[in-house]
C-alpha cells in the first residue's frame, strides 16, 4: 500500500490487511456518522480505543473508509454507527450498539453475551459479539483447487459439522468431537461409503441464542456474519482458530476427492424484525441490507 493516508480505501469492504496496517470498509447509505471500535481481549465490554469517521474526508458516496497503521490480523473490532431513527422508513440507527461488519471475516463471541440484551434499546451492559481481522495471505492453500466432477456422478451426503462427530461412538479424539478437525478424522469413513460431496448444515456464523429460552439453536438458521465460519465449531479458543481449522477441513476434503457445498440461507437473519436483536445490518443500515414486508415490520434479507 503506497498511500499511509488515514483516509483510507472504500474498496474492498470489509477489513483489509496491508504491509503497513489495515482499511477497513462499510456501506451505509443513511448513517450520518461511523466509530470504528478496537478491543483487546473478546469479553471486553467497552473498547480500548474508538476513531471516528471524517464524514468529509473518509466517506466516498455511501462507502465509509479508513486505514489505521500498524493494525494486524488477529485485532478485535466492531462499528457504532449513527443515523435517523425514523421506524415508519425502516431506519432503527442505535449509536449505542456495537455492531459486527457485514463483511468481517471472524467472529468472536464472549461468554457473557445476551441476546436479550441485545434486544434492548441503548448500550449494552454485557459484552457483545467481536470480529476479528482475518489476513487471507497467511494461510497457504498449497495449490488446492475446486473439484470438477459431472452432476450425474455426485453422491452427496448432508451433514451437521457438530453432529456429525459429536458422539463418542464417532469414533473421533474426545477434543475434536463436533468440530471441523473433528470432520477431517472421518474422512476415510466417507470414502469408504463412496461419498463425493458434503452439503453442510449452516457454518457461517449464526446466534446460537435465537431460539425458545432454555434452548439452543442447534441447526445454524440464524446467521449474522455470512463471511465468518461458525467459532464454536472449532476446537481452538484462539480468534483466528476457526476460519484456519474450516480451511483445513476443506482442503482436507478436496484432497480426498470430495466437494464441498454449503447450505446457506440469505432470505432472514438472526435480527430478526423489530423485536429482534441489534447485532449488525439493523444497526448498519436496516433498509439497504434488508426489504421491508408489506407493513415495515418484517424483513427479509436484502441479497441483491
Amino acid at each position: 500500500m503506497a498511500n499511509d493516508s488515514t483516509s483510507g480505501f472504500s474498496s474492498p469492504l470489509g477489513a483489509t490487511v496491508y504491509d503497513e496496517g489495515v482499511n477497513f470498509s462499510l456501506f451505509s447509505r443513511h448513517a450520518t456518522g461511523v466509530e470504528l471500535l478496537l478491543f483487546d481481549a473478546m469479553d471486553d465490554v467497552s473498547p480500548s480505543k474508538v476513531i471516528a469517521f471524517d464524514p468529509v474526508r473518509q466517506r466516498s458516496y455511501y462507502y465509509w473508509h479508513l486505514f489505521v497503521p500498524g493494525l494486524k490480523a488477529g485485532q478485535l473490532y466492531a462499528y457504532r454507527v449513527t443515523g435517523p431513527i425514523t421506524p415508519q422508513r425502516g431506519l432503527r440507527f442505535d449509536a449505542a450498539k456495537v455492531l459486527l461488519d457485514p463483511y468481517g471475516r471472524g467472529v468472536v463471541v464472549p461468554s457473557g453475551y445476551s441476546r436479550l440484551d441485545a434486544c434492548q434499546p441503548g448500550e449494552c451492559a454485557t459484552p457483545a459479539m467481536k470480529n476479528v481481522v482475518v489476513d487471507p495471505s497467511q494461510y497457504d492453500w498449497e495449490g488446492d483447487q475446486p473439484l470438477q466432477r459431472p452432476a450425474a456422478r455426485t453422491i452427496i451426503y448432508e451433514m451437521h459439522v457438530r453432529g456429525f462427530t459429536r458422539n463418542p461412538n464417532s469414533g473421533v479424539a474426545e477434543d475434536l468431537r463436533g468440530t471441523y478437525a473433528g470432520l477431517i478424522q472421518k474422512i476415510p469413513y466417507l470414502q469408504k461409503l463412496g461419498i463425493t460431496a458434503v452439503e453442510l448444515l449452516p457454518v457461517f456464523h449464526f446466534d446460537s441464542q435465537d431460539c425458545p429460552p432454555g434452548k439452543v439453536n442447534y441447526w445454524g438458521y440464524a446467521p449474522i456474519s455470512f463471511f465468518a465460519p461458525h467459532p464454536a465449531y472449532s476446537s481452538k479458543a484462539d480468534p483466528l482458530a476457526a476460519i484456519n481449522e474450516f480451511r483445513d477441513m476443506v482442503k482436507a476434503l478436496h484432497r480426498a476427492g470430495i466437494e464441498v457445498i454449503l447450505d446457506v440461507v440469505f432470505n432472514h437473519t438472526a435480527e430478526g424484525d423489530e423485536r429482534g436483536p441489534t447485532l449488525s445490518f439493523k444497526g448498519i443500515d436496516n433498509t439497504t441490507y434488508y426489504t421491508l414486508e408489506q407493513g415495515g415490520e418484517r424483513y427479509a434479507n436484502y441479497t441483491g
